[in-house]
């Protein structure tokens, strides 16, 4: 099992920060290893809600499915994978005033033959976590921008 712990601040309202990212569409957005994501049904972001997630790691392109499993004002949840690995994306917020401390938890653990590659994997892992947490706060910094 890898995972990440991040932190980051942004100028927006905890509400704000939590509406768009409990709809997983906008990781196409900040996510710096997603190459598109789509909603699997219709209806209202709850939990339940699922997407189509296709991701490049390492040059190559995978596939997952993501479900919201927690959707709290202060916290947001995501459970994915494919056959090779199981993900989890756990993302806490405080406010303060008109800014957000987004506290942000990524766990994978890989399955199968997958699994002897979990430590050749965590750096590049790791610089992922990196790049996601600095273009997560790029991007909601630009919302809050007038």
């Amino acid at each position: 099992m890898i995972e990440l712990l991040r932190t980051t601040t942004v100028n927006l309202p905890a509400d704000e920060v939590v509406v768009y990212l409990a709809d997983f569409a906008t990781t196409e957005e900040w996510d710096a290893g997603t190459v598109r994501t789509t909603r699997i049904g219709e209806g209202p972001v709850e939990v339940g809600a699922r997407w189509h997630n296709v991701s490049e790691f390492r040059g190559k392109q995978t596939e997952l499915e993501y479900t919201l499993v927690r959707y709290e004002p202060r916290r947001v949840t995501f459970s994915g994978g494919n056959k090779t690995v199981s993900t989890t994306d756990d993302m806490t917020f405080e406010p303060d005033g008109d800014r957000t401390a987004i506290h942000y938890r990524a766990g994978f653990e890989f399955h199968g033959l997958a699994k002897l590659a979990t430590p050749f994997v965590k750096g590049a892992i790791e610089k992922l976590g990196d790049d996601t947490i600095a273009q997560l706060t790029r991007v909601l910094n630009a919302r809050g921008t007038p």
